[in-house]
Parts: C-alpha cells; sequence; structure tokens
C-alpha cells in the first residue's frame, strides 16, 4: 500500500540487519517508522502494540527469532526467545505458527548456520503474509460485488477494529476485500467502528482515505441501529484466532455486532489467512485465552490538544476499578462465512477447504 504516494509494507529489513516497522501507536496524526535491533524490542514492540494485528504479530516474531540467533544461537536461547515472544500477546495464534515453524527449521541447524536460517524464513512468512491476503482479498470482494450485482447501489459494509494493510505485512485481511472491490470499481461505503478503548478504528479511517474509499466514523454502539435500519449489507471483521469449528477471536465488540448482525438478518464474515486458524481448539469460547489488559488504556484516552500536539486526557480516576478483555469469542452459530486464501466457508466447512489440517493438529 502507499503512504503519501510512497509504497511501504508494515515491516521490512533494513541494510543494516535490523527490521523496520510502522510505529501505530503514532498513527492516524504521525506516521513515523521504528528500528528493531534485539528481541526486546520486537517483545516491547509487540507488547505495547506498536506492532499489532494478528498476521503482523506473527511475522514480527519470526524476525524476533532472526533477532534472537544473531546474537546467541544455542538451544537454551533458542527456547527461551521463543518463550518470551510467545507470551507477549497470547491471543493471536500467527504469532505462535510463525514461532514453531522458524524454530522447527533452525532445530535441526548446528548453530553457526541458525541466523542466516531465520532470517530467510521470516522473510518466506513475510512474503507468504502479503500473498495468502491477497488471495483471500480476491475472495472477499466477490462477495462485495455479488451484493452489488443484487442491490445495484453502493455496498454497505460495517467493519470494526482495523483490518487493514497495517495490521498484515501488506493488503489486510477485510480490508483487503475492501480494497480490492473499489479498486474493480463496485462502489462501496465503510461504516468504521472506533474500537475502544485504543481507538483502532482511527486507524481503519486513515487507511480507507489514503486509498479513497468511501468511508463514515461511527461510535461503536451504533452499529445495532444502522442494522435496524437496513444501512448495513454486511459485517466484515478480521479475527486474532478462529477455532477449527470456526469460532471467532476478535477485538472486543465484535460478539455484540454479530449478535445484531443476526437479529436483523444482516451476514457475518470473517476475513482471515489460514495461520490464523488454531486447529488445535474445537470449542472456541472454552479454549482461546483472552488478553487482559491494561487498565489504563481504559481510564485514558489520547488525541491531538487544540495546538496539534498529541495529549493524554485521563475520563476516570485511579480508584475507579477497570477490566479492560481486549478480545471476545463470536460463536459459529453467528458467523455466515469465513473467508480465507482457499474461497470462502461456513464456519463448518473450514475443515473442507484445508483437508487432513484437523486431523494433523
Amino acid at each position: 500500500m502507499k503512504v503519501n504516494g510512497v509504497p511501504f509494507r508494515s515491516l521490512w529489513q533494513t541494510a543494516d540487519g535490523a527490521v523496520e516497522v510502522i510505529d501505530q501507536r503514532r498513527l492516524p496524526y504521525a506516521f513515523a517508522t521504528r528500528a528493531l535491533r534485539s528481541v526486546d524490542d520486537v517483545i516491547d514492540a509487540i507488547c505495547t502494540m506498536a506492532v499489532r494485528g494478528a498476521p503482523l504479530i506473527g511475522v514480527a516474531g519470526a524476525y524476533g527469532l532472526a533477532l534472537a540467533m544473531r546474537r546467541d544461537p544455542g538451544d537454551a536461547h533458542l527456547a527461551e526467545a521463543h518463550r518470551r515472544l510467545n507470551a507477549s500477546r497470547p491471543t493471536a495464534v500467527n504469532l505462535r505458527w510463525a514461532l514453531d515453524r522458524v524454530r522447527a527449521v533452525l532445530a535441526p541447524l548446528p548453530p553457526p548456520r541458525r541466523a542466516d536460517a531465520a532470517w530467510l524464513e521470516a522473510a518466506r512468512i513475510a512474503d507468504e503474509d502479503v500473498e495468502l491476503n491477497r488471495a483471500l482479498g480476491r475472495h472477499g470482494a466477490d462477495l462485495i460485488a455479488a451484493v452489488h450485482a443484487r442491490t445495484r447501489r453502493p455496498v454497505q459494509v460495517l467493519t470494526h477494529c482495523n483490518a487493514g494493510w497495517i495490521a498484515t505485512v501488506d493488503f489486510g485481511t477485510a480490508l483487503s476485500a475492501i480494497y480490492q472491490a473499489h479498486d474493480a470499481s463496485i462502489p462501496v461505503h465503510v461504516w468504521v467502528d472506533e474500537t475502544r478503548p485504543r481507538n483502532q478504528g482511527l486507524l481503519t479511517a486513515w487507511e480507507l482515505a489514503a486509498h479513497g474509499v468511501p468511508h463514515t466514523l461511527v461510535v461503536d454502539n451504533a452499529g445495532g441501529h444502522l442494522m435496524q435500519h437496513g444501512e448495513v449489507d454486511l459485517v466484515l471483521v478480521g479475527a486474532d484466532r478462529v477455532s477449527a469449528r470456526g469460532d471467532v477471536a476478535n477485538k472486543i465488540g465484535t460478539y455484540l455486532k454479530a449478535l445484531a448482525a443476526h437479529d436483523n438478518g444482516v451476514p457475518f464474515y470473517a476475513a482471515v489467512p489460514s495461520p490464523t486458524i488454531d486447529w488445535t481448539i474445537d470449542d472456541g469460547l472454552a479454549g482461546i485465552p483472552i488478553e487482559e489488559r491494561a487498565a489504563g488504556e481504559v481510564r485514558e484516552v489520547a488525541g491531538l490538544d487544540r495546538q496539534q500536539q498529541r495529549a493524554t486526557v485521563r475520563i476516570a480516576p485511579d480508584e475507579t476499578p477497570v477490566a479492560n478483555p481486549a478480545f471476545d469469542v463470536t460463536p459459529a452459530r453467528l458467523v455466515t462465512g469465513i473467508i480465507t486464501e482457499r474461497g470462502v466457508a461456513a464456519p463448518h466447512g473450514l475443515g473442507a477447504l484445508f483437508p487432513g489440517r484437523r486431523q494433523a493438529a
């Protein structure tokens, strides 16, 4: 994708052996990058959400192992780096998937060969992420095109959180479908949830504006009202983990959108590359860990002041008890379909798209 006309990925290697990332904490008010030079830097970037989005977290984790192997390629350091990286964001399964994949490549190798092998495997995972998201976006764009063919008017899509190119290496998941539909001249308008408490919807609005996609920012609780009044044709979200039976873990508030969609007969789709599917878990409600984040994210709101300077405003006193679950799980019964790089399937049909995966898990 492009920023001010310049093509960017969300993460890339630098000539001096670092990993450069877009610092998403600075968006949408400023575009800035950050160099990650150690496994500690990668863990910090993931924990603080300078790097966020399940697919991008997975790729960053792979590069984190590569950076760790440059410092010490021994077995003990490989195991410790894998453990620490995996603990940095517990809900997004792409992280575990990427770390396990890199470790499987490195484990049989003698330590002197591990650093180079880790960099090559991390680069493969990054390139594959781009192609997976390009492919699933084509399938999602077909769904949008079908709605337009039926209604002969702009397609109204409601999305939640940010499932765009900055949540992946490029293209995005849910937004990949929207970009490809827009680029194919299918008229589309996006209702963008703010997505409290971290307001990732502002990142979605920033992306859509840069790509020229019509959109409107709404508060999280407006979705049900819009659906009741026939102003949403489909709900399209990403995911941090999908169970084998099709339960969808995504940013907190997604479940409420699915309930409203179900009540109003609005199709609800999740767009996920296959590394987001956790074939080891059937029951997502019981088996997917839900990250509890810091209370400060709820007590404080960040933005720009009247002088256009970054500022943080406290909206609740320290003594106010706060709970901050970062994700919820939408049961498969509320999901119309799951969009993958291999096509669109009903939740119970994921195994048919990926034969052998459940048996291997």
